[in-house]
């Protein structure tokens, strides 16, 4: 997974936001490089893009003494041994979250490359989803925290209770779908509903290969939304 992205916008805020979003990841686990600030030129004329490059931070671990003299044996093996912690860690995160507010369910994790994807199922799931997935959102973005201060390599959590995120996504891609066919029949840009950063990145996943469209993010948080607009090029 390539760990920076260089991006523009009309500002350096839209540019940045365009980069986290295409990386999966919030402005505290990335560093950002202001390539250009942008100009509005003279009356329209000339006018230049903000360019940002973002890069994410590499996970902290602590560093035993005797590093150097360390052996830790076959390379892949180590990887491997390394992503079981993060995902241990993870999974026990999860589960501390669950007891601490009372919920009982059902915890099952596997690994894939270097996501950890963790599902949750139960009948009392409800209040850890949240409204449109908020409250999973931030418990999501505390786990990938927990993972990566177990891992060196970077790893990303894949969180979802009771099938929500699949359940949402389809909901979001049928969205963005409708979006399409509106801003082809209208020949005008066409802005989505609010969502949160997890369902943007699915609208800009989703019509990443549709030609002639193209996508980026408009407003502040929690009002920001896709906009989908003809690709001119």
């Amino acid at each position: 997974m390539d760990n920076s992205v260089t991006k523009t916008g009309k500002t350096v805020e839209e540019a940045t936001q365009a980069a986290l979003e295409e990386l999966g990841v919030s402005s505290d686990m990335a560093d950002v490089e202001v390539i250009s600030e942008g100009s509005d030129g003279f009356l329209g004329v000339g006018k230049k893009d903000a360019e940002v490059k973002v890069t994410v931070k590499e996970a902290s671990s602590e560093e035993s003494e005797d590093d150097d003299d360390t052996y830790y044996g076959d390379d892949e093996n180590y990887e491997g041994d390394a992503v079981t912690e993060a995902e241990d860690a993870a999974v026990n995160f999860v589960a501390e979250v669950l007891s601490g507010i009372g919920i009982h369910g059902n915890l099952d994790s596997y690994r894939e490359d270097d996501a950890i994807y963790i599902s949750v199922t139960g009948s009392e799931c409800g209040s850890v989803i949240g409204r449109h997935g908020e409250t999973l959102d931030a418990i999501s973005y505390m786990t990938n925290l927990i993972a990566n201060k177990h891992s060196e390599e970077r790893v990303h959590v894949h969180l979802d209770v009771g099938g929500y995120r699949k359940h949402r996504e389809r909901i979001v891609i049928n969205l963005a779908d409708k979006a399409v066919s509106k801003c082809l029949r209208s020949g005008r840009d066409v802005v989505m509903e609010p969502m949160s950063p997890a369902d943007r990145r699915i609208v800009h996943f989703h019509l990443a290969d549709v030609q002639g469209i193209t996508t980026h993010s408009e407003g502040v948080e929690p009002r920001r939304c896709v906009v989908v607009s003809l690709d001119n090029k």
